[in-house]
């Protein structure tokens, strides 16, 4: 990809608002180090090395504005490739916006969401899995993510793709020998070789497809939906695993009107727990608000627990929850193990399906807390130990385009099974290489482009 210079100057706040020890104003484009120097008294920043840091003042109309350090580096060698300035002013809302505006003021365009990224992109200093790696690295919420993360900045899954797109390449190099000179080749020979790549490349994608569920769970966090009747003891449960005091907890039935949700890190696999209302019949319109949320929680949920009071004996409110998360992957809980046991796991046998994870717990006693940790890495890790080192899909839209170059291979097979001629069997393995390249961004519409990058944050 080409290096682009013809963009104007882009300034944006690259920290979060509010107070704090600093804040970052940072300049990208061809007139970032005229305009810093415009609105800065100290060194001249046209004539300070690349690279280096430097004391001064923001001034406007020769009054002092904030004691800043600024960042000059220099072409190419900068995230952009451009002349990139970073301002590190006071933290605070009033000084980093005055600043900000200073800069505006004197030539520099507002920043879009993500352009600092977008250009780093278009002028070929990262392709797209890179790209969308600096995001997931912000949103980060577990060790693991994060290391997923730094391994597709660094270019893990672009070098395998291109690995892949290669192959192909060179496969459709000898198809069109064949066409053009079908006297140096045979149909035969050129079929065998399209057919042998096709298969070798469709094992690699759903070798990649394989891990896009961990990806997605790694980048978004396991919808965990916490279930049961009132006064079971869910919102205990979600306090023990949170450790701590999120959800209200009483003896009164129907405290918890509404889904409550809350990030916790289990073991490196970040868990989106939803502390649902208790299910039942109710005339409260309030709770019966909060009931139906709960129904939604359960029907978009990866994982729902549970939770069965053991104390008590079943009823229609309990096998009806049973019934309804059926077909979800679920851990069942028999909470209040500390009381007399009127429910026992043979009372759940005509319920509880191959996958199901059947556990005896007391939220008071924090007993089987750990067992319930160990039942979700069982059900969702499928190899999220070993991410430090492997190729993982982290998103809808790669994984998305996967399968489309996979049914693009499916077609080729078809077709060459089908005794189709070569050159029409070309066109479906053109169509999984160009699908290929828009998961690296290098055969990507300019408007779909422009949607990716805008779902960055500002400053980014």
């Amino acid at each position: 990809m080409s290096t682009t210079t013809d963009y104007d100057t882009i300034a944006a706040i690259s920290t979060p608002p509010g107070e704090g020890a600093i804040s970052i104003v940072r300049l990208s484009g061809d007139d970032s180090i005229k305009i810093a120097s415009e609105i800065f008294k100290g060194k001249d920043l046209a004539k300070v090395d690349s690279h280096t840091i430097n004391y001064g003042h923001i001034v406007e109309d020769g009054h002092n504005v904030d004691e800043v350090m600024i960042s000059v580096m220099r072409a190419p060698k900068t995230f952009t490739t451009e002349d990139v300035v970073e301002i590190n002013t006071h933290g605070g809302i009033v000084a980093t916006n005055e600043v900000l505006q200073l800069l505006i003021a004197n030539g520099a365009r507002m920043a879009e969401p993500g352009e600092f990224t977008k250009r780093a992109y278009l002028n070929g200093r990262i392709d797209l899995t890179q790209a969308e790696s600096v995001m997931d690295i912000i949103r980060a919420k577990t060790d693991k993510a994060m290391q997923v993360a730094v391994n597709q900045l660094d270019g893990s899954l672009l070098k395998l793709i291109r690995n892949l797109r290669q192959d192909i390449l060179d496969v459709l190099a000898n198809v069109e020998v064949n066409i053009d000179y079908p006297e140096y080749d045979t149909d035969e020979l050129t079929t065998k070789m399209l057919l042998e790549k096709a298969q070798l490349v469709k094992g690699h994608i759903h070798e990649l497809l394989k891990t896009a569920q961990n990806g997605e769970i790694l980048r978004e966090g396991l919808a965990t939906a916490i279930v049961g009747k009132p006064n079971v003891g869910k919102s205990s449960i979600l306090n023990t695993l949170l450790d701590e005091d999120r959800a209200i907890v009483t003896d009164i039935a129907g405290t918890t009107r509404d889904v409550i949700e809350q990030f916790v890190n289990l073991d490196g696999i970040p868990l989106r727990l939803i502390d649902t209302a208790g299910i039942r019949e109710t005339e409260d319109k309030v709770e019966k608000i909060g009931v139906d949320r709960s129904k939604k929680a359960i029907n978009d949920a990866d994982l729902v627990i549970l939770v069965l009071d053991s104390s008590r004996q079943l009823i229609n409110e309990d096998t009806d929850l049973l019934e309804l998360t059926k077909d979800k992957k679920r851990i069942i809980i028999l909470n209040k193990n500390d009381l007399d046991a009127k429910v026992k796991s043979d009372d759940l046998s005509s319920y509880i399906t191959g996958s199901d994870k059947l556990i005896s717990t007391s939220a008071v006693t924090n007993d089987g807390i750990d067992e319930i940790k160990q039942a979700v890495k069982e059900l969702f890790m499928l190899g999220i130990e070993d991410s430090r080192n492997d190729v993982l899909v982290t998103n809808a839209r790669q994984a998305g385009l996967l399968k489309q170059a996979d049914k693009s291979l499916d077609d080729v097979i078809q077709g060459i099974s089908d005794g189709m001629p070569i050159d029409l069997v070309q066109i479906d393995m053109t169509n999984c290489w160009e699908k290929l390249g828009e998961i690296t961004g290098e055969s990507y519409p300019d408007e779909l482009i422009t949607q990716l990058f805008s779902q960055f944050c500002l400053g980014k």
